[in-house]
């Protein structure tokens, strides 16, 4: 099986959606992560030995958002890692994705593909049997040509995981405008809702929080495997 690296892996959504599509994932992150559910090194992403970079087939990188995010008031104390990242991955001469959240993607990545919850059907279903789909639009920025899938548009209630919380709001949550009432579950598992919408069962809020579904990268690990045979 085809190797890839994932860097700032935190605790393996982006990893269990590769590994779903056929690769051997290995993770690369500054901090612990015990929930990673797959080979795991410990190390900032600069520092990592360039044997294990030239043993790979392709790298994923999911640098932090905060210096960049909508939801962070206090960007300043945070760093851009997305050039170094891109360096390191270039002179690599493999082919890679930078991830990153809306805003961040839109104004530092190249040519960002767009990929949301919607695209491949992330939802939960409360106790009372209501519906809320996942949008958490990520944009990828690759060297290969990522295709995105048709987008079949917000039909229902959107729900999200950020900051450690499961959140809802009652309309369409995507070009920077808020429409709708926002909720957060009262009486409800919140945790187990949290990762039936991400595809997470193993995971934390906090983890959740920062994840890229499974899906998504399950879509993109099968098209640059495609790429790459």
């Amino acid at each position: 099986m085809p190797i890839l690296l994932d860097f700032c892996c935190c605790e393996g959504g982006a990893a269990r959606g590769y590994a779903d599509a056929g690769w051997t994932v290995i993770g690369v992150d500054a901090k612990p992560q015990p929930r990673y559910p797959f080979a795991f090194i410990q190390m900032p992403f600069d520092k990592i030995d360039r044997r294990l970079i030239a043993m790979a087939d392709a790298l994923h990188g999911s640098p932090p958002c905060q210096f960049g995010t909508e939801l962070n008031n206090d960007k300043s104390r945070h760093l851009n890692l997305i050039p170094a990242m891109r360096k390191l991955f270039i002179s690599s001469g493999k082919p890679y994705v930078i991830e990153n959240v809306r805003a961040v993607a839109a104004a530092h990545l190249i040519n960002p593909v767009s990929l949301t919850g919607t695209m491949f059907g992330n939802h939960m279903i409360t106790s009372t049997g209501q519906r809320f789909d996942l949008l958490r639009e990520r944009g990828f920025e690759t060297n290969w040509g990522l295709t995105a899938p048709v987008d079949y548009g917000v039909h229902y209630p959107i729900a999200n995981v950020f900051g450690g919380h499961l959140r809802a709001r009652s309309g369409e949550y995507r070009t920077g405008g808020n429409t709708g009432k926002t909720m957060d579950f009262p009486g409800e598992d919140k945790p187990a809702l949290a990762r039936q919408l991400m595809g997470m069962p193993w995971a934390t809020m906090g983890g959740m929080s920062e994840a890229v579904p499974p899906s998504y990268c399950r879509y993109i690990g099968t098209q640059l495997l495609e790429k790459i045979q």
